[in-house]
């Protein structure tokens, strides 16, 4: 009989003498590697003077001048402890072992290469990093991966190659297939904790789960190990009895706490971790004070969304620059009638993200691709001035007003910060030219739109530097500082931070360290990074930056909705990658559409297929419209989809109705209100609002797990359970036929009947069954009772 271990956590504020009170997320380490962490990155001190006590399970190097902790397992167990001690606490940081799993890739040839690579999201796409070796007809090396997706290709003398041995293939999005790579856990005893229920009386809370698993188990209280603020909680406050595990707490132990997190594991198996949420000593809800899982956000274009102040509304004259391309007149008095209007509160958002605010030059540029259009600097990313905003747009003041118009509203305010580079007419390129990198590189080659190859130093364009902040203390020192700026000038409440990727994670770590330092430590930060999963989450940390827009997940449910072959059970496996890298309860952004993607319209419609990737010239030649009513129905769809996942929703401007458009800049069309809108547009519109709505009420679609009940090609449902209450989500993405739905609720939960949330009607559960019938492109959300 295999040992069983259970692990509690429970974290709270006030951690870390001299610190802000992060709390230490769960490193992820696995066999055959060697982890480097910047301790930093974990939680924010004034001083990294710590101790690491010794641990069987791992072995530990830490580099107290680089503030560098590596860390290597030395055994199969699959979760441990390491504990520290900073300034006379005994503090701990929650440990993940996973396995990694040999996979041999295999090009064959008769034909001899100077060189075979194999590239993917496993290794950032770098075409240079891993070389195959000849052998047998065989280019061949062996990698250690994660269990998760991948997508993946061979590169051979400068030419892309899927795997001739793999017939698994997706779209790349960008008219072309990328080889699909599904490493699977070795094993298959799954364990899941479900949340039972909360009890508290006069001095008293207690906290109760049910361990669901195949796993034979043996424990008892000695395999049960609790933290509070970090600290070990006492083997008599904890029970374990018949799979049901009990937490007693006094209230004053848990009256300034943040959360409660539970993990179980068995041999290799681990359990989600659970979170509880805690405001006051009690699990928190809807009602509570604001915080940033609560979040819904409208992202808006300053200058597409509404023309509140006709005296500034003034297009660049050129004789080749097309309206499109141009200023159409939104501005900051648009944003703050719509505010007063009432808008976004009928909608239900609470956070808006608006483009950038800077002034940006009077006259146009050429792009540097072909076809070499002109645009000017409308959507806000060629700042020309880092302390004034755009005249187009308003002035400084009329920004504070906005913010505050906002606030008075409940509804925070991000604003978008441009960190990689200014417009060559800005003084800092003319005066600090030494701030900037080279727009050539060592070969004579124009550095630019070099993605990924050259990420850190590649421009956008020849007319936009790009900071060169490793090789720049001074320029360092500046942006950030800038940012705080921006924020104390208006009174915005954080940052949506662009091209995040492309600037070192040193500039993120100071930005952030500033902003505890200087009493910004709630201002949330959330950044836009292209890239695999690794890429992306190097940059989410307490460290860092709060979140990043979660792009993969998105590519994932953008084929899932659109194409009816693909099956839910695809996407599940997406959703399950991304929560081993952010964890279940995480704030990533979930979009359906964004300034830099088609909108959803376009593929839902038929205008686009999956592989037009880049649309730009049909969005200047044949501009995609609606033209079928049940494609409103689809982006419904993907709504009540996306707004039941972890995570927080992102509304782009003009879908909430189903605005449609191809790439850049027609999906930056002009916004459109009442009586602009058709009948289906002012339908879906009315959706959304119930939607966004339901999230906003529900605890548990903000705060909740995610538990899949059932996953078929058509048809998914899950359950997200908070102590408050526990909601049911059914989807059917079948475009033409109804669903007979039966599922089988755990015998444990006890569910004996259910709230239809869009009728309000009450429907029976017998037996832990629940049948019922779902239309085509229909959803569903239950209150489970």
């Amino acid at each position: 009989m295999k040992k069983f271990f259970l692990v509690f956590f429970l974290w709270g504020s006030g951690v870390f003498p001299q610190t802000t009170g992060d709390i230490i997320q769960p490193l992820t380490i696995f066999t055959n590697e060697t982890k480097t962490v910047f301790l930093p990155d974990l939680f924010y001190s004034q001083n990294y003077n710590v101790k690491f006590l010794s641990n069987n399970s791992l072995k530990l190097n830490y580099n107290a001048n680089k503030k560098e902790l590596k860390i290597s397992p030395t055994d199969g167990d699959s979760f441990t402890l390491l504990n520290f001690v900073s300034e006379d606490d005994t503090l701990a940081i929650p440990i993940i072992i996973r396995e990694n799993y040999p996979v041999e890739f295999k090009f064959p040839s008769k034909r001899k290469y100077n060189y075979v690579t194999v590239f993917g999201s496993f290794n950032d796409w770098n075409r240079k990093k891993d070389t195959l070796n000849y052998a047998n007809g065989y280019y061949q090396k062996t990698l250690y991966l994660r269990e998760g997706n991948y997508q993946y290709k061979f590169f051979a003398d400068g030419k892309e190659f899927c795997d001739p041995t793999n017939p698994d293939s997706v779209s790349n999005g960008m008219g072309g297939f990328n080889s699909l790579l599904v490493i699977e856990p070795k094993s298959k005893n799954k364990i899941f904790l479900h949340k039972l229920d909360f009890k508290q009386d006069d001095q008293n809370s207690v906290f109760s789960f049910y361990i669901d698993s195949k796993v034979r188990m043996l424990f008892s209280n000695r395999n049960v190990r609790a933290l509070l603020d970090n600290k070990p909680v006492r083997e008599k406050n904890i029970e374990v009895k018949n799979n049901r595990v009990f937490i007693r707490l006094t209230k004053e132990k848990l009256e300034n706490a943040k959360a409660l997190r539970v993990v179980a594991f068995a041999g290799k198996a681990i359990s989600n971790i659970q979170n509880v949420f805690l405001s006051y000593g009690k699990p928190v809800s809807v009602k509570d004070n604001f915080d940033w899982r609560q979040s819904v956000i409208y992202s808006l274009m300053i200058d597409r969304f509404y023309d509140g102040d006709k005296s500034n509304s003034v297009p660049l004259k050129h004789d080749s620059l097309f309206a499109k391309a141009n200023y159409m007149g939104g501005d900051f008095e648009g944003i703050i009638k719509k505010l007063d209007e009432g808008y976004f509160d009928s909608l239900g958002v609470n956070v808006l993200w608006i483009s950038p605010v800077y002034d940006n030059p009077n006259k146009p540029y050429r792009e540097y691709p072909p076809p070499h259009r002109w645009f000017a600097g409308y959507h806000g990313y060629w700042p020309v001035n880092s302390f004034d905003t755009d005249e187009h747009f308003g002035s400084l003041e009329q920004m504070k007003t906005l913010v505050k118009k906002a606030h008075a509203h409940g509804i925070k305010v991000l604003l978008d910060f441009v960190s990689n580079h200014v417009h060559i007419e800005n003084p800092l390129f003319k005066e600090h030219r030494d701030w900037f990198g080279s727009l050539y590189l060592p070969d004579g080659r124009k550095n630019i739109r070099f993605w990924d190859e050259y990420r850190l130093t590649t421009w956008f364009e020849p007319y936009l530097p790009s900071f060169d902040y490793l090789g720049s203390r001074e320029a360092l020192d500046f942006m950030t500082d800038n940012a705080l700026w921006w924020l104390k000038q208006t009174g915005a409440d954080g940052f949506r931070h662009d091209a995040v990727k492309h600037v070192p994670n040193k500039f993120w770590r100071l930005l952030t360290r500033k902003l505890k330092e200087r009493g910004y430590s709630n201002a949330f930060q959330i950044g836009e990074t292209f890239g695999s999963d690794k890429l992306i989450s190097s940059y989410v940390n307490n460290g860092q930056l709060n979140a990043q827009f979660n792009f993969n997940l998105y590519n994932a449910s953008l084929e899932t909705f659109i194409d009816s072959a693909k099956s839910f059970g695809n996407l599940m496996k997406e959703l399950e990658t991304s929560f081993s890298y952010y964890g279940v309860n995480n704030l990533m952004g979930n979009i359906m559409d964004s300034h830099d993607k088609n909108r959803f319209m376009a593929y839902a419609d038929g205008d686009l297929t999956l592989e037009q990737w880049n649309a730009t010239e049909i969005g200047w030649e044949n501009p995609p419209k609606v033209n079928h009513p049940s494609s409103y129905k689809k982006a419904e769809l993907y709504y009540a989809y996306m707004f039941a996942i972890p995570g927080i929703p992102v509304i782009y401007y003009g879908s909430e109705f189903g605005m449609s458009g191809a790439s850049d800049p027609d999906n930056r069309r002009m916004m459109r209100f009442g009586s602009q809108l058709n009948k289906y547009e002012k339908q879906m519109l009315e959706q959304t609002s119930r939607i966004v709505k339901l999230r906003r009420n529900h605890s548990a679609l903000n705060y909740g797990d995610f538990y899949p009940v059932k996953i078929t090609k058509d048809v998914f449902a899950f359950i997200r359970s908070d102590f408050n209450e526990r909601i049911l989500i059914v989807l059917n993405k079948n475009f033409s036929e109804p669903e007979n739905v039966e599922l089988t609720l755990p015998k444990f939960l006890n569910i004996n009947s259910a709230i239809d949330l869009q009728k309000n009607e009450k429907v029976s559960v017998k037996n832990h069954k629940f049948v019922f019938r779902i239309p085509p492109l229909g959803w569903k959300y239950f209150k489970l009772k």
